[in-house]
């Protein structure tokens, strides 16, 4: 147990070194901010704010980290500190890694034809925590973006690199507690629970929202100064600003504006093939949520579905879309669980 410390400590010790060393030194975009990219990202997420068009257009703040991407083919011109970093956590046994949050700050708008230029440093090691995917550390990096020598944005990223814990396996039995028998073995331990559906993330911005679940209400946030719609959910208008907002119902009417079936990998409480799709509601707002009721090949681009809402067990309600209309009768027994 003692040793066991020491080595902890050790490793505590060794990551803190980590701290203020840089990951990447004056690297610069692949290629400058220009309209085609700013282009694509407004129409993939359905902001027709006019500040991103024409000739005095700006890029969407939240762009920042697109622009220092180096794509399949990476950047190749890199500090070893965040390599070594993570050799040192792997070799230690902390194999997996799960993104945790992002924070960014906005200084200067980025214009088409900027060319920018980032540094990025490890700006912080936590302390060992465990959580419920496993015991680890949060590694926190800072990158700073420039156009010019002036400081643009800066952007912050959390991980969780840490240990795995087992899934759905039994603990081998101990010298002090053997196992027991199938003969001895009480009922309930034969019966493996079933995996449950993670759960969504609430917080103080889309609280709201998933009480409406609960009362079977699927609601849509409007911007109390200029009328706008929004989904998801989000602290201010995207159009005007403004920080007021009501809501109104959606009538569950939509249809499949995208959509992706999900073969592999297999994810527990989850059984492929399925449907997700990116449905357009009636309202114009659109939303991500299962398709039900029809087999997962017949889903396509356009088809009319309708809202309802899914116990799916005994604390969680989702809203799912159910398919209508033409296809539906070939996938009507694929559909007659959901």
């Amino acid at each position: 147990m003692e040793a066991g410390r020491r080595e902890e400590a050790d490793l505590d010790a060794r990551l803190r070194e980590f701290v203020g060393r840089p990951a990447a030194t004056a690297k610069a975009g692949k290629d400058p901010v220009n309209l085609p990219m700013i282009r694509h990202w407004c129409e993939a997420v359905g902001d027709a704010n006019p500040a991103y068009t024409g000739e005095a257009a700006i890029a969407p703040p939240t762009m920042l980290q697109t622009w220092t991407m180096g794509g399949l083919s990476g950047h190749t011109d890199g500090s070893a500190a965040h390599d070594e970093l993570f050799a040192l956590l792997d070799g230690a046994g902390y194999t997996a890694v799960v993104a945790t949050d992002c924070e960014q700050e906005y200084l200067r708008p980025l214009r088409p034809g900027d060319e920018i230029v980032f540094d990025s440093v490890i700006e912080a090691v936590s302390a060992r925590k465990t959580t419920k995917l496993g015991t680890g550390y949060f590694l926190t990096t800072r990158m700073d973006v420039r156009v010019d020598g002036e400081l643009a944005g800066t952007h912050r990223f959390r991980i969780l690199k840490y240990a795995p814990g087992p899934r759905n396996s039994v603990p081998a039995p101990t010298a002090a507690a053997p196992a027991a028998s199938a003969a001895t073995a009480p009922a309930s331990a034969a019966r493996a629970e079933p995996p449950r559906r993670p759960r969504p993330v609430i917080n103080r911005d889309n609280a709201g929202f998933w009480a409406g679940v609960d009362e079977r209400r699927l609601l849509i946030q409007r911007c109390a100064g200029c009328g706008r719609l929004r989904f998801p959910w989000l602290p201010g208008c995207n159009g005007c600003g403004g920080q007021d907002w009501d809501t109104v119902e959606a009538c569950g009417d939509g249809t499949v504006f995208s959509y992706v079936v999900m073969h592999h990998p297999p994810f527990p409480a989850f059984d492929p093939p399925y449907a997700v799709a990116l449905i357009e509601l009636a309202e114009g707002v659109r939303m991500v949520s299962d398709v039900v009721g029809v087999a997962p090949d017949e889903v396509r681009v356009g088809m009319p579905v309708r809202l309802e809402f899914r116990q799916v067990d005994e604390e969680l309600v989702l809203p799912v879309f159910r398919a209508a209309g033409e296809g539906t009768e070939r996938g009507a027994a694929a559909g007659a669980a959901d």
